[in-house]
């Protein structure tokens, strides 16, 4: 490997805060400068335009961000390398990144330590003092700056998040969690550090960077079984309108603000989950560097957000960057700064994220002395999720997974019901309520961004591996008690995923709103029957706010034969994210029947051994308990979905759809897109 500072920053001579300082250009110097600019010569004088002392230089911000555990290039769900995620390949581009510029600074965005098997193996080992988590092998060695904690930070709990981080040779900020009991910052709110970079004359200048990390309010919901009584969260934007003024007044030259937040632009609200679009506002930020939405910024996709320039990588006037998930992309802003008027300021920047591949096709090669760097960890990983836990009788694949009723979603639910019902064996209050299941898809293409990330096993043996495909997440199981209107308007709340279909339109209709609805809510609940007519408005938007309260998608709603009535009460099982939620109806900490301490992917993997013990193998077949209702008309219809390209999709599409389906083409992003036939002709 090159040396990791090699083409890059100059070091650090200071991590502390320093003196205030003016970052504010004075008004008459401001007016004396345009009436400067407004002359050309007089006498044959030429007036310059700014003062023979002014000093400019070029800085470049480098970002990963929501790494996930994602170190190696490597898939370890199907076992093979993969040329789309891995830190170690995306080392490379920030490699690349630093040897173009003179002056390079490194930043993490946190959701580092969770979200892969390697994530999962660590956690399952433990940490014991002096390790030191993979990730941080790596990015020790690439020698970042600063980092910032992410939600998914705090899924171990506090005592592991603390005993990773001290394998980190870099600050980390986070100013908005405080702690509980003294109401101060839990972590170091911001950092700023004096950096000796190279001005466009070849001077060495001392330049002060100030870091500030924000994390969503939402954590205390999310993981609230670590944090309650621990911590407390404020408001994203609020946070950044008390701290940025200290940072300025405390020296920084330039404010980069991390927020592990995505851009939304719905009406401001206090301890809005994505905060980026109001950060942007926030007077004193310099630079956005964000994360969370796993999504790339600037794209097409944030095309049409008021005060997004994606050709210039700016939001509101910021420079931002979101350089999506996995270390799919490198995020790079380039800055450019004066001190005309005595102080650095920024005057003009320019963003962009650098994908790893593209259509497949790798941009970088990974970096082979860092990825050694993981290698016991990464063998152990490949041993760990391949111990055997059972047998499927048939193949769980999840390409069908957002129009009908999947098997990958329906052996989740089986056992998240079965725990449920062994749970309350004998308790007096809970045991004679009927059990009901709620589970999402997790692999299903991504944010329609990855045509290669879907569930895919054969029947035969399973392996943790398999477990953890099928649930990615390390949640718990909760038991909420439930109405039979919560039940009703939690479908409706799912089934805000689907566009509404024009009966009377002949041209080609998109099924799935990828737009404005996350996979992961679209819950399918099992031991209820219903179908779901997408010819009627949404009820809900993709975040469970009503916006149509005369529409009602979900029909037929019955529990073993009999129509569910409003006030029937039911035992519903489902994970802590979205118990604690309180966005779809019937959750909230009010509905808690109980919260295990058990995952739902180690119930998933306990009842497939279970179930093979008893019969030998575990039986995922949907039971087909809910479907798209068929759509009476006298227009032929083309609607269409899109999903996993190739052979072995097209198969089990052909052998397992409820629906007529035709294949017609691959969309932009490889997808493969099918015309499904819910049309009923008159």
């Amino acid at each position: 490997m090159a040396n990791a500072s090699s083409g890059r920053k100059g070091q650090p001579t200071s991590g502390t805060k320093e003196g205030a300082g003016n970052t504010r250009r004075p008004r008459a110097m401001r007016r004396l400068r345009a009436a400067i600019l407004g002359l050309a010569s007089i006498g044959g004088i030429v007036m310059i335009a700014q003062p023979a002392n002014a000093a400019t230089l070029s800085l470049r911000v480098i970002e990963t961000t929501d790494i996930h555990a994602n170190v190696m290039d490597y898939d370890y769900y199907k076992d093979r390398p993969s040329v789309r995620i891995g830190l170690v390949r995306a080392a490379s581009l920030i490699q690349q990144a630093r040897a173009e510029v003179a002056n390079s600074v490194l930043l993490d965005n946190g959701d580092l330590i969770q979200g892969s098997p390697m994530g999962d193996y660590m956690a399952a080992e433990g940490l014991k003092e002096g390790d030191v988590f993979p990730a941080y092998k790596v990015m020790n060695q690439l020698d970042y700056d600063v980092g910032n904690i992410g939600n998914h930070e705090f899924n171990y709990g506090l005592e592991y998040l603390e005993r990773a981080l001290s394998g980190a040779q870099f600050p980390y900020v986070n100013a908005n969690l405080l702690d509980a009991t003294t109401g101060e910052p839990y972590f170091t709110p911001y950092q700023i550090t004096a950096h000796v970079f190279t001005d466009s004359e070849g001077n060495a200048q001392t330049l002060k960077i100030g870091y500030i990390g924000f994390a969503p309010p939402q954590v205390m919901t999310w993981d609230r079984k670590h944090l309650k009584g621990r911590l407390t969260a404020e408001d994203i934007t609020e946070s950044a309108r008390r701290w940025v003024p200290e940072m300025r007044r405390a020296g920084a030259d330039v404010v980069i603000a991390i927020p592990h937040s995505g851009i939304s632009t719905d009406p401001y609200r206090v301890m809005a989950e994505n905060s980026v679009y109001y950060l942007s506002q926030v007077e004193g930020i310099d630079g956005i560097a964000f994360g969370h939405a796993h999504a790339v910024f600037p794209s097409e996709e944030f095309a049409e957000v008021p005060g997004a320039d994606i050709a210039k990588g700016t939001l509101n006037g910021v420079p931002a960057m979101m350089p999506g998930h996995w270390g799919s992309h490198v995020g790079v802003m380039d800055l450019e700064l004066s001190n005309a008027s005595g102080q650095w300021r920024v005057v003009s920047g320019q963003t962009e994220a650098r994908p790893i591949q593209v259509g497949g096709e790798a941009q970088v090669a990974e970096d082979a002395e860092l990825a050694a760097l993981v290698d016991h960890e990464h063998d152990a990983t490949r041993e760990y999720v391949n111990r055997s836990i059972g047998r499927a009788s048939a193949a769980m694949k999840s390409y069908l997974a957002l129009v009908q009723d999947d098997p990958t979603i329906q052996i989740v639910n089986r056992a998240q019901a079965d725990y449920v019902k062994r749970f309350v064996e004998g308790d007096p209050d809970l045991e004679s309520l009927p059990i009901l299941s709620a589970a999402a898809p997790f692999k299903v293409g991504g944010r329609h961004n990855d045509p290669t990330q879907f569930t895919e096993m054969e029947a035969g043996e399973l392996s943790f591996r398999n477990a953890a495909d099928l649930y990615l997440y390390p949640n718990t199981l909760v038991a909420l008690k439930v109405t039979g209107r919560e039940v009703r308007e939690w479908l409706e709340c799912s089934a805000g995923q689907f566009h509404r279909i024009d009966p009377d339109l002949a041209t080609p209709q998109p099924l799935l709103n990828w737009e404005g609805f996350r996979s992961y809510n679209f819950d399918v609940i099992d031991g209820v029957d219903y179908r779901v007519d997408v010819t009627q408005p949404a009820r809900y938007d993709g975040n469970c706010a009503l916006i149509d309260a005369d529409a009602h998608r979900i029909q037929g709603l019955t529990y073993q034969g009999e129509p569910v009535n409003d006030d029937d009460v039911f035992l519903l099982a489902t994970n802590n994210y979205r118990a604690y939620g309180e966005d779809f109806p019937g959750t909230g900490e009010s509905n808690v029947a109980f919260a295990s301490p058990d995952e739902n992917r180690s119930i998933l993997a306990q009842y497939i051994s279970r179930q093979t013990q008893q019969q030998g193998a575990v039986d995922p077949a949907a039971d087909h308990n809910w479907r798209l209702a068929a759509i009476d008309t006298d227009t032929p219809l083309d609607i269409r979905f899109t999903t996993a390209p190739g052979e072995d999709a097209q198969q089990f599409i052909d052998a397992q759809a409820v629906y007529p389906m035709t294949l017609v083409d691959q969309d932009e992003m490889g997808f493969a897109r099918y015309r499904v036939g819910l049309d009923r002709m008159k």
